[in-house]
């Protein structure tokens, strides 16, 4: 007699492996509470062409996940809106990851065509001294690097 194999993919955890039994055992619960779960659309698995329930590892997650909230004393109905916000922290989370990568490449892209700024300074030392009636003031620039001290100043 020949074997058939089914075999899937242990990267993808999306995929419908799982019967009901084996996902029960996986996530600590009843197979009756997995099928209460589907019902009130806690969990959506897939569906074997028989009509049986397939779930995937991310089903049997979610399911641990619901296990946790309910044993914390949160009710059902708390489950299923603490899910739907997780679920939509994850989809704005992939939004914020998307805008980041393409603000990344416009910024890339423009870098380039930026022209280059150097910056340039004269330094000049201020002399108070007399000014003209005019109210003008000197326009000379004097060397940044201060005058040796004299002799008379030292002592």
């Amino acid at each position: 007699m020949a074997r058939t194999t089914v075999g899937f993919s242990v990267g993808n955890p999306d995929a419908p492996v799982f019967v009901i039994s084996v996902a029960a055992q996986l996530s600590g619960m009843h197979p009756q509470t997995l099928r209460s779960y589907d019902r009130m659309g806690l969990v959506s698995p897939g569906r074997a062409g028989g009509g049986g329930r397939r779930y995937s590892m991310r089903d049997v997650e979610r399911l641990r996940v619901v296990a946790e909230l309910t044993s914390a004393g949160i009710g059902i109905e708390g489950v299923r809106r603490i899910l739907h916000l997780e679920n939509q922290v994850l989809a704005l989370q992939s939004r914020v990851a998307e805008l980041e990568a393409e603000l990344t490449s416009a910024v890339q892209a423009t870098l380039p065509n930026l022209p280059v700024v150097r910056a340039t300074a004269a330094l000049t030392r201020y002399h108070p001294g007399p000014f003209p009636a005019t109210g003008s003031r000197p326009t000379e620039q004097r060397s940044a690097v201060p005058p040796a001290p004299t002799q008379s100043e030292n002592h």
